[in-house]
């Protein structure tokens, strides 16, 4: 089992503001754990057929060719004949470091005859080759903590320390083709009297072939991405689909959201790469480093299923087969609907949430703005409901704490508008509260309602009440699927004698890989602090060169933040950063 994700703890892509004559260089920090997990993951797909890789959208985004990261594979056999500093050669050829002090991921250390390498790829293990007379006499694998000895090796595998690793002979002749696209370009820019143009992009590009000549990488590499891959012009890039197998399966989870996820991916890309290619930035061939198009990953995709509660209507028309899952082995049926006018629905909804806390049962409310949410709340609150509200202002690592303070019974009722449906989990919530159901539109679309309605499909008494003054087509198509779904799962349950248990889920579950519940609060008053005064600091910024000294300031701040896990913290100083470039672009 292995997890491939996005590798940035904060990302900001190269852009460029003509109006303003503004260049945002790009900025990032990696996640050094998650880029293991990367690598493990891709080599789990070529080294085994019982791979299961778990992944969100990011999978569609450029990764280095399968092809040139295989030729770069180092194999090594017990008995071997080595020469060691060819070995170390080629331990540099594959982007690892040498440390003798600082034994960490991609790093080899030499004592002697015996060479200790720790794999790219590897978080717990690192591998020890002992050499004698130019031959590998053992090659073992230890724990780079405690040095212990943990089983031994006939053979190992090492990979390179990135998947854009590239062979010597694929470089220099990536290197020719640059150049030439370059000449080609700066002949074009002077013909259109761009001559800052094209000064700016004889600068950087030949920048960039010093550091790839000198250190094999630049910054930005994968802006080269065609030329390394010896793809054609247009042609899709390498990406996490192309180290799949033939025989390969993909899963899509919630596919409703999903699928349109990877066909929005490639546009806004695009935008931003052709103002940097017209102005100077790049060269045209950057338009290559870019997502997949949808087309391009239908034509990749391996064979498919789709898992949606209410699947869309790509996946209708695609479906060879539909299979339905709809009853469950617990019994339990899909909540009763109540459709109740919208006129009286705050004071009724009122009622109906004193009912509940009553049996110490939860309520999700969803309502169609922000403002009725934060209104709606503070509302229920001077009536004496313990109620909170959860939008998308909230950052994500608030929003599970906010979860798991519902189902820990902190407060009964959560006000929401989007986030309360695909992934809830809540077997505590008995009722569902839908304002306003008869406004059509995305928020009240049938799919919207069907998955909103399921959030009280955990509760044995789960309930669902639609306020409207009429019955909308999406409503008529909701209630109608979830009472099909109902009746279905009751004639099964007749048939073979099972009756409804509710479903009890440990509440660690949902906060599992996090903090110490409670812990995170107290983080949470001495970050506010924090903040309170970074915002009066900012305020007191007057010039270019001060900004950018807090830019800078901040910038070592979050990153040490980042190394430390502290995910949170870290995303408020790249709010503040953020805030503190707008003004930079202002002054």
């Amino acid at each position: 089992m292995e997890y491939f994700v996005s590798y940035y703890d904060y990302y900001q892509p190269e852009a460029y503001v003509p109006s303003s004559d503004t260049f945002i260089e790009k900025d990032a920090s990696i996640n050094d754990h998650i880029e293991q997990m990367r690598l493990s993951a891709t080599k789990a797909l070529l080294e085994r057929k019982d791979a299961i890789i778990v992944t969100t959208v990011s999978c569609i985004y450029g990764l280095g060719s399968p092809e040139t990261y295989l030729r770069m594979v180092m194999h090594i056999d017990r008995g071997d004949k080595l020469d060691q500093r060819a070995l170390l050669r080629r331990l540099a050829d594959l982007q690892y470091t040498r440390n003798d002090m600082d034994f960490a991921r991609a790093t080899f250390r030499v004592r002697g005859d015996v060479i200790d390498i720790y794999p790219a790829e590897s978080d717990l293990e690192a591998i020890r080759i002992e050499l004698f007379d130019d031959e590998v006499e053992s090659l073992s694998a230890f724990d780079p903590l405690t040095g212990e000895v943990i089983r031994k090796l006939p053979r190992f595998t090492f990979y390179p320390k990135s998947h854009y690793v590239t062979p010597r002979e694929t470089l220099v002749e990536a290197m020719e083709n640059i150049k030439v696209e370059l000449q080609e370009r700066l002949e074009y820019l002077r013909s259109q009297n761009k001559l800052v143009e094209a000064q700016r992009l004889e600068q950087r590009t030949r920048f960039d072939l010093e550091m790839m000549l000198e250190l094999g990488y630049c910054n930005g590499i994968e802006n080269y991405s065609r030329y390394l891959s010896g793809r054609p012009s247009g042609a899709p890039p390498p990406t996490l689909f192309d180290y799949l197998p033939a025989d390969a399966l993909l899963v899509i989870d919630e596919s409703h959201v999903s699928v349109p996820q990877v066909g929005a991916m490639y546009k806004g890309d695009r935008s931003r790469k052709e103002t940097l290619v017209e102005y100077g930035f790049r060269l045209p061939s950057a338009l290559d480093n870019r997502p997949m198009r949808f087309d391009e990953w239908e034509a990749i995709s391996p064979q498919t299923i789709f898992v949606s509660a209410t699947p869309g209507n790509y996946e209708a028309e695609h479906a060879g087969r539909i299979v339905e899952q709809v009853v469950r082995p617990t019994g339990l049926v899909d909540p009763q609907i109540e459709i109740r006018p919208a006129l009286t629905q705050v004071d009724d909804l009122l009622s109906e949430i004193h009912k509940r806390a009553a049996l110490e049962e939860r309520v999700l409310v969803t309502t169609l703005t922000k403002r009725m949410s934060e209104d709606l709340t503070d509302y229920l609150s001077d009536h004496g409901v313990r109620v909170r509200y959860l939008h998308s202002d909230i950052d994500t690592v608030e929003r599970v704490e906010i979860i798991r303070d519902l189902r820990l019974g902190t407060f009964d009722v959560l006000v929401g508008i989007n986030l309360l449906r695909e992934g809830l989990d809540m077997p505590e919530v008995s009722l569902v509260a839908i304002l306003d159901a008869d406004k059509e539109g995305f928020l009240r679309s049938d799919r919207s309602l069907i998955q909103t309605i399921g959030r009280a499909a955990r509760n044995l008494n789960g309930r669902a009440i639609l306020y409207a003054d009429r019955i909308t087509g999406s409503m008529e198509r909701a209630i109608g699927e979830t009472e099909r779904r109902r009746e279905k799962q009751i004639a099964f349950n007749l048939e073979h004698g099972i009756t409804p248990k509710g479903v009890f889920k440990d509440v660690a579950d949902i906060m599992e890989g996090a903090t110490v519940p409670g812990s995170r609060s107290k983080k949470r008053k001495g970050m506010a602090k924090a903040a309170e005064e970074n915002a009066r600091y900012e305020n007191e910024l007057r010039s270019p060169s001060e900004i950018n000294k807090r830019i800078r300031q901040l910038e070592e701040k979050m990153y040490q933040l980042a190394r430390d896990l502290e995910f949170e913290a870290a995303a408020q100083m790249r709010d503040e950063i953020g805030k503190l470039r707008e003004r930079l672009l202002a002054v």
